[in-house]
């Protein structure tokens, strides 16, 4: 209730510093985000009681001040976005309602790797995939346009996560012998480098570059807590290493972006998101006061930007705290989790948010090149937003069954004297 009220505080000083008054649509706004709010805390209440109670405030604030930026730049861009909450709530409702325990998850891994698959080759299909700005992502059927690959990333994670969890003393403990040394066997690798050499493939084949990247580090990532071997690791930065070698080479958007990240011009787009940031100082410009229509796509690579401008250090700071107060209670969820297909689920699902908005915020203040990965929550984009509601959704479930779980452990390891009180210490004669 609390990050409403800091959304339509921040929607009113927006309008009242570009147009010097109230909104008039105050009360609808008003009613609008406490409604949804109200209807996420409800089904938390009814299907996940004993969930975290931080992850999904942190979501809806975050969501929140995104569409009072969208809302600040341009109207359409805010009513579409609104709907798309809409849509994303109710996915949410629907995923914490259907998925009543996360190992019925487990059960059907293959066929969720089939239909991450199937959502991955969508955008090739002729006469529905659309490429846009030199990647092939987007499915448009009738009116509606999204990237399947956005839910494709969370069914990945769910076999990645069954198919470690099922196979984790092979593939941490050494078992074959090569003459009289005993090193790990490769077999268990076959089908899990198979699934992930494929996505990288057709990600490949659709020249997206960002998504590839962040299914391969949640590959790595998950390979590494599952054995806890830094080999793995090694291994990972290697063949990194080699493919953006490549990627740069046979990319060409690849090399335009790391190109203007190594010798970015005056008339780039990162220019104009650094001239942002610049403008923004310490504490910003005010809300409603700052020129950040001037930063191109700024509703989606570089709303980050227009938060700087505006916010300044301060504001982008809070932005980065509150991405990582998420990410710390998708690591506390996966602590309490009951199974360790579901503590590895929880890791997976924490590592796409996390290293999502890493990638996005570090591209804009040139740490990284920019990957066009949008800033989860914040930025434009229905099926982003309703695929990272959906993940949080399944946070939620593993993270009320570990509560759960804990709850009735603590329960049991109590027991109550008959006089309802504690039992009295056991007396132990001296000597």
């Amino acid at each position: 209730m609390f990050g409403s009220l800091i959304v339509v505080a921040t929607y009113v000083l927006e309008s009242i510093g570009t147009t010097s008054k109230i909104p008039p649509n105050m009360g609808p706004f008003l009613a609008i985000v406490l409604g949804l709010a109200v209807a996420a805390h409800i089904a938390n209440r009814i299907y996940a009681p004993d969930a975290n109670p931080v992850l999904l405030p942190l979501v809806t604030l975050l969501n929140g001040l995104g569409y009072d930026m969208l809302a600040r730049i341009d109207a359409h861009y805010a009513r579409l976005q609104a709907a798309w909450t809409a849509v994303g709530i109710l996915a949410y409702i629907l995923t914490l309602a259907w998925v009543r325990r996360s190992r019925d998850l487990d059960r059907y891994r293959y066929l969720l790797l089939l239909a991450a698959i199937l959502l991955m080759l969508a955008p090739l299909v002729p006469h529905f995939g659309q490429n846009i700005n030199g990647a092939r992502l987007w499915v448009q059927i009738g009116p509606v346009k999204g990237q399947p690959v956005e839910l494709a990333k969370i069914l990945l994670c769910v076999f990645f996560a069954s198919y470690f969890s099922e196979h984790q003393e092979m593939l941490s403990v050494p078992t074959a012998r090569v003459g009289n040394r005993l090193v790990l066997d490769p077999r268990p690798l076959g089908p899990i480098l198979l699934a992930w050499g494929f996505a990288m493939l057709v990600l490949g084949a659709e020249r997206d570059i960002g998504f590839a990247l962040l299914i391969f580090v949640l590959f790595i990532s998950m390979l590494w807590v599952t054995t806890g071997r830094w080999n793995y690791i090694l291994l990972g930065l290697v063949l990194f290493a080699i493919g953006a070698y490549a990627a740069s080479h046979l990319f060409s958007q690849v090399h335009v972006r790391v190109t203007e990240w190594l010798h970015p011009s005056t008339t780039g787009q990162l220019m104009y998101g650094l001239y942002g940031l610049g403008t923004g100082g310490l504490t910003g410009t005010g809300l409603g006061f700052g020129l950040i229509k001037t930063i191109p796509e700024v509703t989606t690579d570089y709303i980050f930007a227009g938060f700087g401008t505006e916010l300044g250090l301060l504001g982008t700071t809070l932005i980065v705290f509150a991405f990582v107060l998420v990410v710390g209670s998708g690591l506390r969820i996966a602590q309490t989790a009951r199974s360790d297909f579901a503590k590895l689920l929880a890791v997976g699902l924490t590592v796409i948010l996390g290293m999502q908005a890493f990638f996005i915020m570090a591209g804009i203040v040139r740490l990284l090149p920019l990957t066009g990965i949008t800033l989860p929550f914040m930025a434009y984009g229905g099926s982003s937003l309703v695929a990272n509601y959906v993940l949080v959704a399944l946070l939620m479930r593993v993270s009320d069954e570990g509560e759960r779980a804990a709850i009735a452990a603590e329960a049991t390891a109590t027991p109550i004297s008959p006089q309802g009180g504690s039992p009295p210490p056991a007396f132990s004669p001296r000597g």
